[in-house]
């Protein structure tokens, strides 16, 4: 029970930032173009410290076999969502339908996960890397791939996108790992790049916050029957599937725990912004963000609750 209790208190945290942010916006403390110059602070600077930070000081090879594999399960975990949310988003309006797709498709693949397993297991686990290693593919994915949702195919790839920060940090570090010289990063180099890195989920919440502000002020028409299909499928049916598949499968444990908390997890915070730029309905996104947001304080622990209970069986 003390996990799913960290479970609540980890989101919970993350949905208190997330009104900080909200409140900073509406009181006007910050403006809002500064939301813009934030986002880019934390994904391209306090992330990719945080990530190369923590591989370097608690990633060894020889402890964690088989962490080759993990960005395989990820691709298995992307295949298996993908099949998921093309089918349920039959189950959408037809003039929502590539929203209610995308925005089940893209989960918050980093934060979230790293939020609660940094409250279950401390900011230094082994956990923690085997998350880093899991998603290192995943930013390069969805920001190449979000606009086939909305008739994008001819798109030319923005290859900063797919080579990205944050997948550079990781192979770096990881290299470095495996070579067996992380040692020749400083100390205080890494501790540095930590206390940077430690800005990444506070700013993003934040920021999130602001952004429902914005768009709750210039909020066109409610989707309620949406948006109620939308929370029941992301939030308790997506877990319940994987879960189902984790039985079947049984891997390791840390590699099970990530794999349901991925499927567990609200959608990416970028995805109004990216649906906007592609020609999509930024207003039901948000919607569906919010109310996904919101119930994970209660789904989120429940599935944790079901998961520790099936995998204490012998």
């Amino acid at each position: 029970m003390d996990i799913v209790i960290t479970t609540f208190e980890s989101v919970a945290v993350l949905l208190g930032i997330g009104i900080l942010g909200f409140s900073i916006v509406v009181r006007r403390i910050l403006p809002e173009d500064a939301l813009g110059v934030l986002t880019a602070i934390a994904i391209d600077i306090a992330l990719p410290c945080l990530i190369f930070a923590n591989i370097i000081e608690n990633f060894q090879p020889a402890d964690m076999p088989g962490w080759y594999l993990l960005p395989l399960w990820w691709v298995g975990f992307t295949l298996l969502a993908g099949v998921l949310s093309g089918l349920f988003s039959l189950l959408s309006r037809r003039e929502t339908r590539r929203e209610f797709a995308a925005t089940l498709f893209y989960q918050n693949a980093i934060f979230f996960p790293l939020a609660i397993l940094s409250g279950m297991f401390g900011n230094s686990s082994t956990q923690v890397v085997t998350l880093f290693l899991f998603t290192m593919l995943s930013p390069s994915f969805f920001f190449s791939t979000y606009h086939f949702f909305f008739g994008g195919a001819g798109r030319a790839v923005d290859w900063k996108k797919v080579f990205n920060i944050v997948l550079i940090a990781t192979l770096a570090a990881t290299l470095l790992a495996l070579s067996g010289i992380q040692g020749i990063v400083p100390g205080f180099l890494v501790r540095s790049l930590l206390m940077v890195g430690a800005m990444a989920i506070p700013l993003l919440m934040i920021i999130l916050g602001g952004n429902i502000y914005l768009d709750y002020r210039n909020k066109g028409s409610l989707f309620i029957g949406e948006v109620v299909k939308f929370v029941i499928i992301k939030n308790f049916l997506f877990p319940l599937l994987m879960l189902g598949v984790l039985l079947m499968v049984r891997p390791a444990r840390d590699v099970a725990l990530i794999l349901l908390l991925e499927s567990a997890v609200p959608p990416i915070t970028a995805m109004p912004i990216v649906v906007e730029r592609a020609g999509g309905n930024r207003n039901i996104v948000n919607q569906f963000m919010f109310a996904s947001f919101i119930l994970a304080l209660v789904s989120i622990p429940v599935m944790v609750l079901l998961f520790e209970y099936f995998f204490a069986l012998p």
